[in-house]
């Protein structure tokens, strides 16, 4: 059988499961009011049973996500762990009944695959001092009894941010972090003791030791440091250390990949990878002849999932990406290569609407190569036409890959050539260029995003004279940064949910970063505020907003944890007295970036009004 999410014709949403056989039969497990309620997850406990998370949008900020557990045929509902912070487990005065719904501050990890009604679960541990919480703890709750049990024995490290565990669903390794150390930990399966296997600065020590995954219970499978990049290597558990060469290197690219692996056997069968864009590396024979299959059929990147079964599924499920058209679902059946198409993730989207992505190099003013993804509008252009910088959060993330990208699809579609450049201080392009951008906010950063506006112009995509630059959060800041340095470069900014002031980061009393971060890692990526205030002042755009005199649209979430409404209105405050071309526009009940659909229509239809009226001509 198959899952999925199906918008009806009336707008809700349905989650239901079909007969992989026969697609078109099925049965409607759960209706879900796309409004106020988002479906964040949808995911098999066994074959018989499956959950799903929920989001209730209509209490965003105070609310976390709702588990469930259905049986495939409607029987046996369960509400595993409830979103809301007021949920009570104690009984009612006067009852003996307690809920069995577990409040939040519980999370859904991932199943147990040995065919039980058991999933794993991470419960959350507080400081009672900050908004983020310390630590957290594994535990096997029973999706029908709803018992609550430890998935291991034993005392555990402290501030365990990441969990990782065998195939057979037993913990064995933890990564904790605590003085700017991350310290990875290891236990052998009935154990009760943990290991330090590797310990090392989270930043800039070059190694990146990251545990990833097991391939039965005997290998580990870790990304660490192969000639600057991120490669996958084979960790030696007898042995406690890696073997002498990488089993995946991605020259270019730090190694970013998932396996596949088959739960019968407890064995890996392939690897998702991502360079500058998404492929799929079978070790297995007969996948690697379906892949073969699927792809001469399919124009596109297609990557085949299959049941926990893997060997043994007679039907893939095959998701196409292109970069013209949103992601498409087929069924594939093995013995006579039949295919039987579900849909589309947007099935109103045709391929000539959406512009041609493509993924280069560029030399930035330093000499330094920066990767960079851009989206030329459809159709066949006259001229140059104008442009937009579209820059990515984070910023120690990686930005984009070659696949339909919603924001520049959007862009594009509107006659904007998108440039969106994968700059220094992001991830996913070697550790020399992750640390380049260390303490460069504002400064050589920012310099990649103006040098990638002028190498597009220079092929003769872009009019000099017609670009702009938009961007969230990092890209937010970016964006204002951008207008300030490079005025006679972009001639309108975007920003929403963006930074304004490099020492509000670190003081405001709104914030959910913890002291980890601000005392470490923040200090190392952006700045000391007690040693660098010259360098606070001078790249930081609250403290230049009389600087910035061309047109302005500002976007951000009431209740923004991450980035601090007080970012938004200060800046707002301070540009408007000399500005009259600046726009701020809140929304109610949003936190840091969108999840509501009304407030994304609302918001990029403001965009496309803007960019209109201010940058097209």
């Amino acid at each position: 059988m198959v899952a999925m999410a199906v918008r009806q014709d009336d707008g809700m949403l349905a989650i239901e499961v079909r007969e992989a056989a026969n697609p078109g039969k099925g049965t409607r497990l759960a209706l879900v009011d796309n409004v106020n309620v988002g479906i964040s997850d949808i995911h098999w406990i066994n074959e018989k049973r499956l959950g799903y998370t929920l989001k209730n949008l209509g209490n965003n900020s105070t609310t976390l996500l709702d588990e469930f557990a259905i049986d495939v045929d409607g029987n046996e509902r369960r509400h595993l762990i409830s979103g809301s912070w007021y949920h009570q487990q104690e009984a009612p005065i006067g009852s003996f009944i307690t809920s069995r719904t577990l409040p939040a501050g519980h999370m859904y990890m991932e199943p147990v695959h040995d065919g039980s009604d058991d999933i794993l679960i991470v419960k959350f541990i507080w400081n009672n001092t900050e908004i983020m919480s310390e630590s957290s703890r594994l535990y096997r709750l029973n999706t029908r009894t709803q018992r609550l049990t430890s998935a291991f024995e034993g005392s555990q490290p402290p501030a365990i941010k990441r969990w990782m565990t065998d195939n057979d669903g037993v913990p064995r390794i933890v990564t904790s972090r605590v003085g700017g150390r991350c310290t990875s930990f290891y236990r052998k399966p009935n154990d009760t003791t943990w290991t330090d296997i590797d310990s090392g600065e989270c930043l800039g020590d070059g190694k990146r030791f990251t545990p990833l995954f097991f391939d039965g219970s005997d290998s580990v499978y870790v990304e660490a440091a192969h000639a600057g990049y991120g490669a996958l290597y084979r960790y030696n558990l007898a042995a406690m250390k890696l073997d002498p060469e990488p089993v995946v290197s991605t020259p270019g690219f730090d190694f970013s990949g998932e396996p596949v692996i088959d739960f019968d056997s407890k064995r890996m069968l392939g690897l998702y990878l991502t360079t500058d864009a998404n492929t799929t590396v079978w070790f297995n024979a007969a996948l690697k002849a379906d892949q073969a299959k699927i792809d001469a059929a399919l124009p596109g990147i297609n990557r085949i999932s299959c049941a926990a079964h893997c060997l043994a599924s007679p039907i893939l499920l095959v998701r196409r990406e292109t970069d013209r058209l949103p992601s498409e679902y087929v069924l594939y059946t093995r013995a006579t290569g039949k295919m039987i198409g579900l849909g589309s993730i947007h099935p109103e989207i045709k391929a000539g609407q959406m512009g041609e992505r493509s993924f280069h190099r560029y030399k930035a003013r330093d000499g330094r190569e920066i990767p960079v993804y851009v989206t030329l509008p459809p159709g066949k252009a006259d001229a140059p036409r104008p442009a937009v910088v579209l820059v990515h959060g984070g910023p120690m993330a990686r930005g984009s890959s070659w696949e339909w990208d919603d924001e520049a699809a959007f862009l594009a579609s509107r006659g904007y050539v998108v440039i969106q450049p994968e700059f220094r201080g992001g991830d996913g392009f070697g550790s020399a260029h992750l640390k380049a951008g260390f303490r460069q906010w504002g400064a050589a950063m920012q310099d990649d995003l103006a040098d990638a506006a002028q190498w597009a112009a220079k092929q003769g995509w872009v009019d000099p004279g017609r670009i702009g630059i938009m961007g969230a959060s990092y890209g937010g800041y970016a964006t204002l940064m951008g207008l300030i340095k490079e005025p006679q470069l972009f001639r309108v900014g975007v920003a929403w949910a963006g930074v304004t002031d490099l020492g509000l980061m670190f003081t405001s009393s709104m914030s959910d970063a913890t002291r980890e971060n601000l005392d470490y890692s923040m200090r190392t990526t952006i700045g000391d505020p007690d040693t660098d205030a010259e360098l606070f002042r001078k790249y930081s755009p609250l403290q230049r907003a009389s600087q910035l005199k061309q047109p302005l649209l500002l976007a951000h979430g009431v209740d923004d944890k991450r980035v601090p409404l007080e970012h938004a209105t200060k800046f707002y405050r301070a540009v408007k007295s000399n500005n009259p071309k600046v726009e701020l526009i809140t929304y109610d009940d949003e936190q840091h970036g969108w999840r509501k659909q009304e407030t994304r229509l609302a918001f990029w239809k403001r965009v496309e009004t803007f960019l209109d009226t201010n940058l097209k001509q």
